[in-house]
This record gives structure tokens, C-alpha cells and sequence, in this order.
């Protein structure tokens, strides 16, 4: 399921669009979707496994206004050995236009931090997750 979210006030800065740091909140909204709706989060984490973020990067490509509805794609770029990337657009469905791309570096780690090796059964439950589609 693609996250949607109606643009209020709060959201919006004294420019009266959508401030930038806002959109890593958005972006954060669609990732746990994504999760949630291809894995088992506590039985991840109950495995011993925590998702940390190691590197964003956002191209702002047009502005948000109040009243605008924006949808959060979001999928899974790649999965190197000892990191993945999330790809994620954020589309304004009331002017068709993409507002926001993002890839957002994750490493896996254990209780103690400690990046891990994205490798057999590791890697097939993050394979759980689909593919982002372009």
C-alpha cells in the first residue's frame, strides 16, 4: 500500500509549501508501510535485527502547497553486502507531478549496533520486500 497524506498547515513553512525537512517525516511514513506490509518487524527485531540509517539523499524536484494530496512509493533498490537502499518518490496527486526522489542507505545491525552481513537467511527475508518500481 502506497501511503497518502493531505498537506495541512503544520506541515507547511512561512514559504506556505511544504518545508523540506518535513518530507524525511513523509518518507520515514512510507518506509514503515512498506515493512509493515512485507515483513514481520517483531520477529525481525525479535531475531536480532535493527534497520539503521547511514546515508539520505532527497532531490526536491517541486513544491507541496496546503490542501495537496501526496502518495509515497516506496521500494527496495538494491541490497549490497553490508548495505540496501530504499528507493521512494513522493508523487502530488493533485498535480500529477513528482515532488521528491530519494534513495536512503540502510545497513542491518545486531543488538549490540554492529553492522551485518546482508547474506543467507538475512538476505532472503529483506528479499521480502519488493522492488521499486520506476
Amino acid at each position: 500500500m502506497e501511503p497518502e497524506i493531505k498537506i495541512r498547515g503544520y506541515h507547511t513553512d512561512l514559504y506556505q509549501h511544504v518545508n523540506n525537512a518535513r518530507y524525511l517525516e513523509f518518507l520515514e511514513e512510507g518506509r514503515w508501510q512498506l515493512i509493515e506490509d512485507h515483513m514481520n518487524l517483531e520477529e525481525f527485531m525479535n531475531d536480532g535485527f535493527h534497520f539503521f540509517v547511514v546515508n539520505i539523499n532527497i532531490a526536491y524536484k517541486s513544491q507541496v502547497k496546503v490542501n495537496d494530496v501526496i502518495r509515497i512509493q516506496s521500494g527496495l533498490g538494491k541490497i549490497g553486502n553490508k548495505s540496501m537502499v530504499f528507493k521512494q518518490r513522493v508523487i502530488n496527486k493533485t498535480t500529477c507531478t513528482v515532488c521528491v526522489e530519494a534513495d536512503i542507505t540502510f545497513v542491518i545491525a545486531d543488538i549490540n549496533g554492529k553492522p551485518l552481513k546482508l547474506e543467507g537467511e538475512l538476505k532472503k527475508k529483506l528479499k521480502c520486500i519488493p522492488l521499486f518500481e520506476e
